[in-house]
């Protein structure tokens, strides 16, 4: 959920842009996105391959150092006022990428394989700001849902360097569809033939939200309760069996709404409630007793350590949080309600594990800013 800012056309000293079509409400968005593009031959730079230790990759990555699925990012510190990325020809050409700089606002900007962009200069607003931040940190999220890039390299200036950051002490991951990566806001969040994943090479997680099966609720799909129920089940022995340590939240679906006469209902009774629901309890209770973790490659089953086993997953219910407007044509939420969901789910989190919120102050969703002081009317 980002969009363009208005900074970014101030941000660089280049003069040809891009642009891409964003439908808001059946209607074209405004967009002008700088074209980042440089020849890097005409420039001096420090250069750092892709496998870099002092780049920090966020989300799904491949080993190819290419992007998949929702929202996936790079983090470093960095000396100096430039920074600038050379993208590989397994790059999407046109996939729109959010950056900025420390607790600065997004800007966006659209890349294309084979190319170097160059995203901070001396002339970008606030890259001379002396902190309080330091050192300078910079951040890019590829927004589409279904476009990725390939990070070939990373470059500053001649003589400057790349920091390596502290990681997060936390670790969350999503399992979901479309629903759950963001398709059809205004800026989405990748999935096409991706390589098996490596649970190796990333600390595990400590908390897993699972969001999917409104597609196999519907009814052209013809999938039966027992099948959906034992999907998920098996999702989540596989997730206890990879990260036994990680809680999981179990989220309700939302499957639209419907108008009957003056008013509006939710179809989401619809969604397996009661049944997701007791399966919920049978993890928290008899499961324990006897757990089972879920192979999802070899389609085998194993028990547990029950030395490991205590109560883990959890239900989060999402029934009225959303209305009929915060619904899109498409069956998607409304950037306000993907918001909604999410601070719902920011609040749960926060009171169910003692999580504190550590966001205060830099913006987390862009072109969301929205208000009324007219007091004449």
């Amino acid at each position: 959920m980002l969009s363009v800012s208005s900074l970014v056309i101030f941000g660089l000293t280049l003069q040809s842009r891009v642009s891409a079509t964003i439908l808001q409400n059946g209607q074209v968005k405004p967009t002008n996105y700088l074209d980042t593009r440089v020849d890097s031959s005409a420039y001096l730079f420090t250069t750092y391959p892709a496998n870099a230790t002092e780049i920090s990759y966020k989300g799904r990555w491949d080993s190819k150092h290419v992007s998949w699925w929702s929202a996936p990012g790079i983090k470093f510190g960095y000396t100096g006022q430039t920074v600038a990325i050379s993208f590989g020809n397994l790059t999407t050409n046109g996939v729109l990428v959010a950056y900025r700089i420390s607790g600065l606002d997004w800007s966006f900007t659209n890349v294309t394989g084979k190319s170097t962009h160059l995203l901070v200069s001396p002339s970008t607003p606030g890259a001379a700001s002396a902190g309080p931040i330091s050192p300078w940190t910079f951040e890019m999220r590829v927004t589409n849902w279904a476009f990725g890039v390939q990070i070939e390299a990373v470059h500053v200036a001649a003589g400057e360097r790349l920091i390596k950051l502290p990681d997060f002490d936390r670790r969350i991951e999503v399992i979901g569809d479309s629903l759950a990566a963001g398709m059809y806001t205004s800026y989405e969040g990748l999935s096409n033939e991706p390589e098996p994943w490596d649970f190796s090479k990333s600390p595990p997680a400590d908390l897993v939200i699972i969001n999917i099966g409104t597609n196999d609720r519907n009814a052209h799909n013809n999938v039966s309760t027992f099948a959906y129920i034992d999907a998920l089940t098996k999702i989540i022995q596989g997730v206890h069996g990879k990260w036994p340590k990680a809680q999981v939240i179990v989220m309700s679906l939302w499957l639209g709404f419907y108008q009957s006469g003056n008013t509006y209902f939710p179809n989401a009774p619809q969604g397996w409630v009661s049944e997701v629901s007791q399966m919920v309890n049978w993890f928290n209770s008899d499961y324990l007793r006897d757990p089972v973790v879920y192979d999802g490659v070899t389609k085998k089953s194993f028990k547990a350590d029950r030395s490991q086993v205590g109560a883990f997953v959890h239900y989060f219910n999402t029934t009225g949080i959303m209305q009929h407007n915060d619904i899109g044509p498409q069956w998607h939420p409304t950037d306000v309600g993907a918001i909604k969901v999410a601070s719902h789910l920011q609040q749960f989190i926060r009171v169910k594990f003692g999580w504190d919120l550590h966001a205060t102050g830099p913006e987390v969703f862009h072109d969301t800013q929205y208000w009324n002081d007219e007091p004449g009317y």
